[in-house]
């Protein structure tokens, strides 16, 4: 885990490089989207990983023309809540002070379940970090003007009750949300009827291959433009 943090740490400092050809104020000047979270945000699944929904959003101009927009991503694969409070939210305040977030997170914690954790637990705990995570960032003065969107998760049936855990999980994200002006983008929703968007829907998959296919990330990327352009 902690090489896999600084490799994020690595890609964030690697990514805007024509900053260091600019004058201070220059930098200023840009819009800075910073992706947080986990394996969804770090596009794992998709092929390449720049097909991932954030990736996409940045080459889109969702938040601004690309040759005005730094990106970062410092989304780790396996980043539970706790990891994102204790590491990225911090690289997002010190380091990038981005003016727009997206954020996924959650679905590792879920995981948990799949290993016995006791379900309310793991929700209750989920929240308290989730409220954190965004306390964090909405007091910090660096980021008074910064745009923030979280996704919501897409149904896992591969998760013990996820007919009732999932929709749980997702009511928490709208609620804590709600809270601290943060847009949610609705996944769950874009997912819903809809086939091949996960990997493990393909012949032979590996029943724990629950991260979405490029058509997936596409679904995902639609999810958010629908807030951001609100």
């Amino acid at each position: 885990m902690k090489k896999l943090i600084m490799l994020a740490v690595t890609i964030c400092m690697l990514v805007p490089v024509a900053v260091r050809a600019e004058l201070p104020w220059q930098f200023d000047n840009h819009t800075r989207y910073m992706a947080m979270g986990d394996s969804l945000s770090a596009g794992y699944g998709a092929i390449p990983a720049t097909e991932g929904f954030v990736y996409r959003l940045y080459r889109s101009g969702a938040f601004d023309t690309i040759p005005k927009t730094i990106f970062c991503n410092a989304a780790v694969p396996g980043a539970t809540s706790s990891d994102v409070l204790a590491y990225q939210v911090p690289q997002a305040i010190r380091d990038f002070r981005p003016g727009v977030i997206t954020l996924t997170v959650g679905g590792n914690d879920l995981v948990r379940i799949m290993d016995g954790a006791d379900p309310a637990t793991v929700l209750q705990d989920f929240q308290s970090n989730l409220v954190q995570i965004f306390l964090v960032l909405r007091s910090a003065p660096e980021l008074q003007n910064t745009k923030i969107y979280v996704g919501n998760l897409y149904s896992i049936p591969e998760i013990p009750a996820s007919e009732v855990i999932v929709p749980i999980f997702n009511q928490i994200v709208a609620g804590v949300a709600a809270n601290f002006g943060v847009a949610v983008a609705d996944v769950y929703a874009a997912f819903q009827g809809k086939d091949g968007l996960l990997l493990v829907e393909r012949h032979g998959a590996d029943p724990l291959q629950i991260h979405p296919t490029n058509a997936g990330y596409r679904v995902m990327e639609r999810a958010f433009e629908d807030v951001i352009v609100k």
